[in-house]
């Protein structure tokens, strides 16, 4: 029997405080002392008439609440109680929530569509549930069923579809949802509402439409009715039709050639003269082509196949396709550079012009190049700006035979816009300029569009435009950052670049400086422009620019510990410049120790630098945690044995950070951090070792740390095992067990899930990490150790090797784990090898290959087991 909990409901959304409280911690407790009854209770109140919609709106949002959590663990102990509910309750429940779809009030429709998906996620994977979707099907065939219960039948059927996946449906229920979806689009369906809701159920349901789509009957009929639907009256309904138009050309690429012509007409009818959110979808569509056959390009040059097995739909339309893209460039709006995150006709038709260029190449020059010179003088802002984009939207893809003449011929016409009347024509050539400088720039190219003749005048109009508006400077930041990235590779002795860097220095802090924007962006670009200049500066040339430039960062980064902090505002503010002077810091030490020339700078002003990182870490932010943790970590390689005297002072905020798994990117940088001291420090590391120890083997022992921080941590445990030798014997027996459990985990991971395969690629190169460390950290006293676990590495090398989908980094962590394995074990190798032979292929494999660090590591590991071989 279900409790009457109307007027607490109604509480709880009380204008007064007190009573809010009072109801919330009620609700709280009911739901503590007696979850089934609770669940119940919140069911029986959304699917009563007679209730009013505020509690029965209230009650939904609970019931949901009750099932679904962001966080993984809580989601599983939800999931978990409502599997223990009685079987009676839950079918009480969900009768209740099947009820509620045809309701008079559209918000508890909603809501019970919404639980009765999570419900779904719950039981149909588990087989249970199997009559949900007969019942919502039934709603649809019904002949008395109304408008409003159709709607909400569809929308559940898209939320279930949403939520579980392909293979928890049998294919005869694929094709009844499939059917009554279709159904629902069709034109003889009066009710717009619910046409649209079957055009949303049909695109949460294309991932299950597999065999139908390969069905050209099926397949035909389908594309059919959406074609139709996409003609529609509603503007709701056209672009909810071509966003499942946009997932179609995604999901099912490979049959789309009878439609193509049919799918050109309608999204080009749409982009020219449809409402702007209808345009962009169609937009998209053409965007998602070029994505599949970029794609399918890249798959084609990675595996060698000599050809590339697309249908080639862009080429095809590209004398339709560019002019209609081309069109949208002049459709700009007023403010769109000072927008944040704005989109718009122009901006998704620039978007999908630089995909085209990407996917067909030199093909599109010859058909933009045209829009480009008629309309970059003219009088309307529109087309100038219009024009400038179209020509940088073009850069990447096209070869640099082809597009450098262009750009020899236009960079001056292009330096002198950026005196234009106009800020966008300003934002959008300073854009462009970046472009360039990105793709066709480089020092050791023979095409290289800058010279030492027309860097003077490049660097004058730069220098001069970052004290432009500010999305102007920005754009001029990004232009500047790939202008000095081009030098990076460039002759090591001198660079034609290092006479101007002082400037652009000063024009960068200044730039960080400024005060005429709220705007954080500005400052960011700025301060990584700096970064990429120190990185790729010709070190012999400019160490006296660098240290001057390490000291006004500390003295930028000691002012930061003054600010005067009186809001939440405040201290983001204060913690933001932290981390982005923290970065410049962390540039500046590994430049300088990269050089024995210069690293005494680093040991000279070590005591100042970490004393301020000190600092920062005391103003407990995370996001300043995580860039000064770096920042240590480079300190710490720099200094190397030095770095003692910081270790007690600094331990403290170490563990805080190994300890942080809300922000897992921090904990994750702190188990880098970890590694960079055992290197800096060797044995002296050892009294930190069992709080180290203890806190990385709790944080792999927790199901709520994320996935990503755990390969990172066993690569830890070698550079432990290797810093303090045989004094890691005390943990091997917790070590080894989280290492093979790990290597067991990897058999386990889905090969069709891309996300899965690189996390199994980090996961096994930094379990083959940690036995590396410790093979070596053991081979001169205590090698022996290892000898009842090296059987069962060398059976994880063998299924490791045996994997298509392994990388190159994974295949070198392999090799050498096997070198160090015979190093270590000497002539117990040749025993434990009498029963594999898969290291002579593998070794053959990589001597073969042309990545010279994997042929190096693996010419070692030959020679490794051949000596043992041979004793």
């Amino acid at each position: 029997m279900a409790m009457e909990i109307t007027q607490v409901l109604l509480a709880a959304q009380s204008a007064d405080g007190q009573i809010r409280t009072v109801a919330e911690e009620n609700l709280k407790q009911f739901q503590q002392q007696n979850p089934p009854l609770f669940i119940h209770s919140l069911s029986t109140e959304l699917s009563n008439e007679q209730k009013p919609p505020e509690s029965r709106r209230l009650a939904g949002i609970i019931l949901k609440n009750s099932l679904d959590a962001k966080d993984a663990v809580c989601r599983e102990e939800l999931t978990q109680r409502w599997v223990s509910v009685d079987l009676s309750i839950k079918s009480q429940v969900k009768e209740s929530l099947v009820q509620t779809l045809g309701s008079l009030v559209p918000e508890a429709r909603h809501t019970s569509c919404q639980v009765i998906a999570k419900i779904a996620s719950i039981e149909i994977p588990r087989r249970e549930w199997q009559e949900l979707i007969v019942k919502l099907l039934n709603n649809m065939t019904q002949p008395d069923s109304s408008a409003p219960l159709k709607q909400a039948t569809l929308e559940a059927l898209g939320y279930v579809c949403e939520e579980i996946s392909p293979e928890d449906l049998e294919q005869e229920q694929v094709n009844a949802v499939l059917t009554a979806v279709v159904q629902g689009m069709n034109q003889i369906e009066n009710n717009s509402e619910v046409r649209l809701a079957a055009v949303k159920a049909l695109y949460n349901a294309l991932d299950f439409a597999q065999a139908n789509f390969e069905n050209e009957t099926e397949r035909s009929f389908i594309m059919k009715v959406v074609c139709e639907i996409a003609m529609a009256k509603e503007p709701e309904i056209r672009q909810a039709t071509l966003e499942c138009l946009v997932s179609i050309a995604s999901t099912y690429y490979g049959y789309l050639e009878p439609y193509m012509q049919t799918l050109f007409t309608l999204t080009a009818n749409a982009v020219r003269g449809d409402e702007e959110p209808v345009a962009l979808q169609a937009i998209e569509f053409w965007s998602s082509i070029c994505d599949e056959e970029i794609h399918i390009q890249e798959e084609s040059e990675q595996y060698d196949t000599g050809n590339s097995p697309h249908s080639n739909f862009i080429n095809q339309a590209l004398p339709m396709l560019v002019p209609l893209m081309l069109e949208t460039l002049v459709k700009q709006e007023e403010d769109q550079d000072q927008e944040d995150g704005v989109w718009n006709l122009s901006m998704a038709g620039g978007t999908c012009l630089g995909l085209i260029a990407r996917t067909v190449g030199d093909a599109i020059v010859p058909l933009v190049m045209p829009f480009v010179e008629s309309n970059i003088t003219k009088g309307d802002w529109r087309c100038r700006e219009g024009a400038t984009f179209a020509f940088g939207s073009i850069l990447e893809g096209p070869s640099i035979e082809e597009l450098a003449p262009l750009v020899h011929s236009g960079l001056e016409f292009l330096l002198n816009v950026m005196k234009d009347q106009n800020s966008h024509v300003k934002d959008t050539t300073a854009w462009t300029l970046g472009r360039i400088f990105e793709f066709l720039h480089s020092a050791s190219s023979e095409y290289s569009v800058l010279t030492a003749a027309t860097l003077p005048r490049v660097m004058s109009v730069l220098l001069e435009s970052i004290r432009d508006v500010p999305n102007v400077a920005e754009k001029v930041c990004g232009a500047l950052y790939f202008l000095v990235q081009g030098y990076e590779s460039g002759d090591c002795s001198s660079s034609i670049l290092t006479p101007y860097l002082g400037d652009i220095v000063t024009a960068l802090l200044s730039t960080a400086d400024r005060v005429d924007t709220s705007n954080p962006r500005l400052r960011s670009s700025a301060y990584e422009t700096l970064n990429e200049l120190v990185r790729c500066s010709n070190l012999r040339e400019t160490s006296n620019m660098v240290m001057q430039l390490l000291m006004e960062i500390m003295n930028r980064l000691g002012k930061t510990l003054e600010l005067w902090i009186v809001s939440s505002d405040d201290r983001e503010k204060q913690s933001d410049l932290q981390a982005l002077l923290c970065g410049v810091l962390q540039v500046i030490i590994q430049k300088l120790s990269n050089s024995d020339e210069t690293s005494s700078i680093i040991n000279q002003y070590a005591d100042q630098m970490m004393v301020l990182f000190l600092q920062v870490f005391s103003c407990r932010s995370s996001t300043v945690h995580e860039e000064a943790m770096l920042a240590v970590g480079a300190l710490a390689y720099a200094t190397g044995p030095q770095f003692v005297k910081y270790i007690q002072e600094f331990y403290k905020y170490l563990e805080m950070g190994l300890q942080n798994f809300e922000e897992y990117q921090v904990c994750s940088i702190s188990v880098g951090v970890v590694g960079d001291i055992c290197r800096a420090l060797d044995d002296k590391i050892l009294p930190y070792c069992d709080g180290i120890m203890s806190q990385l083997l709790k944080n792999l022992s927790d199901p709520v740390l994320h996935r990503s921080v755990k390969p990172p941590i066993f690569s830890s445990f070698g550079d432990i095992a290797l810093a303090i030798g045989e004094h890691f014997e005390k943990y091997i027996p917790y070590v080894i067990p989280m290492l093979q459990g790990a290597a067991d985990h990897c058999s386990e991971l889905s090969p069709n899930d891309d996300d899965m395969q690189e996390y199994g690629n980090q996961l096994r190169r930094g379990i083959f990490e940690a036995y590396s460390g410790i093979l070596q950290g053991f081979k001169s006293s205590k090698a022996a150790l290892m000898l009842p676990h090296a059987n069962p590495l060398l059976k994880f090398i063998e299924t490791v090797v045996s994997d298509k989908y392994r990388d190159e980094e994974v295949t070198k962590a392999a090799v050498a784990v096997l070198g160090d394995l015979a190093d270590a074990l000497g002539p117990n190798t040749k025993v434990l090898l009498k029963d594999h032979s898969f290291h002579v292929d593998l070794l053959g494999e990589c001597i073969q290959s042309d990545n010279d660090q994997l042929k190096e590591t693996a010419v070692w590991t030959q020679g490794m087991i051949h000596r043992v071989l041979v004793s």
